[in-house]
């Protein structure tokens, strides 16, 4: 269902998705700017409208950084294409090794090897073995999320786990990041 809301003095469209498995609201923002909002079915539009006016900061900044990306071929669920794998996988790599000297600097972790891959669920994983593997859409990101994603993964490195040392040693060089991660995952 195609709706329409003002954020910040703009008119600014979205497709509403209601689903039964919906857990909460869901806001995604695609290449060229395609907005949707996916919300479960006993939340009312306006609630759901409240919601996105609260994050209507990272919505329009979002739109703006998206639109400079031609739209998908297919459907935006493509995005995961093998095509745009390639474009961005070396953009990708390049972005991590150099986020991860700067910040294993101050860490000084020993880790395997990077690699860069298409993943639909997550974006980024560490082996027992080492090993750092992040999603190519990581290229995608603001700078700030980016640093983000790394650091996360660099620090399991230190801390196989979700502990408080866990997230003591991504503060260290991420104070913020729970407000990042707030924008990533949209919670």
């Amino acid at each position: 269902m195609e709706k329409q809301i003002e954020l910040n003095k703009r008119e600014v469209l979205y497709t509403l998705k209601v689903s039964s498995r919906a857990r909460g609201l869901r806001l995604s923002i695609y290449r060229g700017g395609a907005f949707v909002v996916t919300a479960p079915r006993y939340i009312s539009i306006n609630s759901i409208e409240q919601f996105i006016i609260r994050k209507s900061e990272w919505v329009i900044d979002k739109i703006d950084y998206l639109s400079k990306f031609p739209k998908s071929l297919k459907t935006e669920r493509a995005s995961n294409s093998k095509v745009e794998y390639k474009k961005y996988k070396a953009e990708a790599l390049r972005l991590a090794e150099i986020k991860i000297a700067k910040y294993n600097a101050i860490y000084g972790f020993k880790f395997n090897k990077i690699s860069i891959k298409n993943q639909k669920t997550r974006w980024g994983s560490c082996s027992k073995k080492g090993n750092l593997n992040f999603s190519y859409k990581i290229a995608l990101l603001s700078e700030r999320q980016a640093d983000y994603i790394i650091v996360h993964e660099l620090c399991h490195l230190g801390e196989f786990n979700h502990s408080r040392k866990f997230w003591d040693l991504v503060s260290k060089t991420m104070p913020d990041y729970l407000e990042i991660r707030r924008e990533l995952y949209h919670k």
